[in-house]
């Protein structure tokens, strides 16, 4: 039985990757920034699949409170599980920004800084004593990294070294036996970025036009594709980037 910590576990992507690992077999720690609510549902929801899940809460911003999630998420395993370590580690908590490089301010580029860099390093780093050797860590990144878009600059630089960061992360983990890869979404039907690819026809049709696969990804797409490289059969992957855009931009 692997035991799992996905940081943004409440919504989109962090939620469909924790109910499609439970299909698996796999329980998991998720985290939520404010809507307890939701990351109850996902509990309850794992729950009914015969799987153990527990909510904790985390605002990834703030370095400073990872001692504090770190120890509780270890009375968490203690509690639940009666264990002392986890086996994977899914660094998927974020937000969006769209703001051209002459308007992004020094705020906002250290917001993004602070969410997707700073976060997936030093949580990262703060959890390892407690992963389980041989376990998998996957860093979620964007296809924003690989294809430009005006206004994604801010975002897309800290992805991009979210990706260099997992090459450096499997180097250093080997003798551990533990793998580092990333997973880089496309354009997904969720509430991410105020949820303009949901919800707005004219954007859905625009990414489906450049879309090989005729359309805009989904949640599940992704969430499986997740699970699929927790488990053992991805155990030769170590240091990829595993793009999930269904052909965007080909």
């Amino acid at each position: 039985m692997k035991i799992n910590i996905i940081t943004g576990g409440s919504r989109g992507l962090g939620r469909s990757m924790a109910l499609n690992l439970a299909d698996k077999g796999q329980d998991s720690i998720i985290t939520y920034h404010s809507n307890k609510s939701a990351a109850d549902d996902v509990v309850r929801s794992i729950e009914t699949k015969g799987r153990k899940a527990v909510a904790l809460k985390l605002d990834v911003s703030k370095v400073d409170t990872f001692d504090v999630f770190v120890a509780e998420a270890k009375k968490a395993l203690t509690t639940t599980w009666k264990r002392e370590s986890f086996d994977h580690l899914i660094n998927n908590a974020g937000t969006g920004i769209g703001v051209t490089i002459d308007a992004t301010t020094e705020v906002q580029f250290d917001e993004m800084m602070n969410i997707h860099l700073k976060a997936p390093f030093f949580l990262t780093q703060k959890l390892l004593p407690m992963m389980a050797d041989g376990g998998r860590i996957l860093n979620i990144s964007s296809g924003l990294a690989r294809f430009s878009f005006p206004s994604r600059a801010a975002y897309a630089i800290m992805k991009g070294g979210v990706e260099v960061f997992t090459r450096y992360l499997a180097k250093e983990l080997g003798a551990r036996g533990i793998t580092a890869n990333t997973l880089a979404p496309g354009a997904i039907a969720t509430d991410f970025g105020g949820g303009n690819t949901r919800d707005n026809p004219q954007t859905r049709t625009m990414l489906s036009g450049q879309t090989a696969l005729g359309r805009v990804g989904e949640a599940d797409d992704i969430g499986a594709l997740a699970a699929a490289m927790m488990s053992d059969d991805f155990r030769w992957v170590n240091g990829q980037r595993i793009e999930a855009t269904g052909g965007f931009m080909l």
